[in-house]
């Protein structure tokens, strides 16, 4: 089945050029961003969470939900491939709120696109701390986008992404560009989505960015985030707020969950 490339348009409020520009893509990256959420409610919920394309559309345009780093990076290649941007999928460990020594799987996705002969990295999944635009690969040097500054910094045979918070670099992922197959991402993405471990599988995350700021949202703890550091933090301690919460600010519609998250959420302690 092909991409409705007009449903996705209409969805994230995008109603530029249909060209393979950077600017197109810078452009595209903030739309997503600021209309669909990263949200792992159906690993929580014990949901399957498949990957092929008429799902991704079904789920993050036509029901209007969210999702995490290969539902959202997949969709949005596939998008940018109908547009004829020269776009692949690579993989990374996260280490955002971890040592540097540890040693993290490939559980994050994102993606290397390559306009006029320069290679960017475009990111639409990845939480907190995504990216608000593409990113060239080959510079050091701190890079602005809408909110943070950002840098990509070779390190031996990977490369590392740090984003600047107040007069701090921190560390979110390293990756490589090895070629990754769909099935790679299945492997990748059964992980994330079914493991005993995985942290989507044991708490309620969300996040959204908005124009100024971010909101965060890991279990019961809602957090405002602002590119200078700065955080308003607030304790939601009731799933009836939770859910409003979620579809008010994070807008994710939560037709049919509701009363199961609601269940979940009591049952789990969450809040």
């Amino acid at each position: 089945m092909p991409l409705d490339l007009d449903a996705y348009c209409q969805r994230v409020g995008y109603t530029g050029e249909h060209t393979p520009t950077l600017a197109t893509l810078r452009a595209l990256q903030q739309c997503h961003l600021l209309h669909i959420a990263f949200e792992n409610l159906s690993p929580l919920l014990g949901k399957p969470v498949p990957l092929d394309l008429a799902s991704l559309e079904r789920k993050l345009v036509q029901q209007g939900r969210g999702g995490y780093c290969f539902e959202n990076n997949l969709l949005f290649m596939a998008v940018l491939t109908e547009l004829g941007f020269t776009v692949r999928g690579i993989t990374a460990r996260v280490y955002w709120n971890q040592p540097e020594d540890a040693q993290p799987p490939r559980s994050h996705m994102l993606l290397l696109v390559t306009i006029d002969d320069e290679d960017y990295l475009s990111d639409v999944g990845f939480g907190g701390m995504t990216p608000t635009a593409p990113l060239k690969l080959h510079n050091p040097a701190a890079q602005s986008t809408p909110l943070e500054h950002f840098r990509v910094l070779p390190e031996n045979n990977h490369y590392r992404i740090e984003v600047q918070l107040g007069s701090s670099w921190r560390l979110l992922y390293r990756f490589d560009l090895m070629t990754q197959w769909p099935i790679d991402f299945d492997m990748a993405n059964w992980y994330v989505a079914c493991h005993p471990a995985s942290k989507f599988v044991n708490n309620l995350i969300a996040v959204r960015t908005d124009v100024d700021r971010r909101h965060t949202l890991l279990n019961g703890l809602y957090t405002i985030r602002y590119p200078d550091g700065r955080s308003d933090k607030q304790d939601i301690t009731d799933p009836q707020t939770m859910v409003r919460l979620l579809v008010d600010t994070f807008h994710i519609n939560l037709e049919g969950l509701d009363q199961d998250l609601q269940a979940t959420l009591t049952k789990r302690a969450l809040l």
